[in-house]
């Protein structure tokens, strides 16, 4: 009796000597969703949590309303970093000439006026730590890292300081978010929390 062989691992389970590139994310087959590339490695996103879809999901349409016309907003899409970092924020907002061909698979970092994550436990010290210094040298001006802290949204915002290229903290916002740049922004952190919790503390 044969017995067939146990099935090959994915090209993608054993990296290349030197890392996977930027361009090895659109022809690698049978990536898993929302894979990103940092620093030649491939990191997947594990289960996403209620908390990080209604984050994702506010600001995507709160700042549809509130861009510039020659700005859009994009969701959960991969920016060119250089050739071993290729991310994927949660929401980007990007200048509008960029956005030109239905069949795209990323943009530009150049291109990236604001850059925000949701951070989920698997992704905090990637949220934290390694993509905000990626962004600020990617010359990304502005960054937000949304966090859950005991079912309230916390919003810390960051602004690219041109003499030195880092980001430095110009605000935290907890119920209210009030920002006047890259666009004026008024926003209600609490309306990320589902409507049944708003109402047993309207505090």
């Amino acid at each position: 009796m044969s017995i067939d062989p146990e099935a090959s691992e994915p090209r993608w389970a054993v990296p290349p000597e030197g890392g996977w590139t930027a361009d090895d994310l659109d022809t690698l087959p049978n990536l898993p969703p929302h894979t990103e590339l940092i620093d030649g490695s491939l990191v997947f996103v594990g289960p996403q949590t209620l908390f990080h879809s209604r984050a994702v999901s506010f600001f995507e349409w709160q700042l549809q309303s509130l861009v510039p016309p020659e700005l859009e907003v994009v969701r959960e899409f991969t920016i060119d970093i250089d050739r071993y970092n290729r991310p994927e924020p949660d929401v980007i907002v990007i200048d509008g000439d960029v956005v030109d061909d239905p069949n795209q698979t990323r943009f530009p970092a150049e291109a990236v006026r604001l850059a925000i994550e949701v951070v989920s436990p698997e992704s905090r010290s990637r949220d934290r730590e390694t993509k905000p210094v990626k962004y600020a040298r990617a010359t990304i001006p502005h960054y937000w890292r949304v966090e859950n802290h005991d079912g309230r949204a916390v919003v810390y915002v960051f602004e690219r300081e041109p003499a030195t290229g880092a980001y430095t903290s110009t605000g935290i916002f907890h119920d209210r978010m009030k920002v006047s740049v890259p666009f004026t922004v008024d926003l209600d952190l609490t309306a990320i929390t589902a409507r049944r919790s708003r109402a047993a503390d309207p505090e």
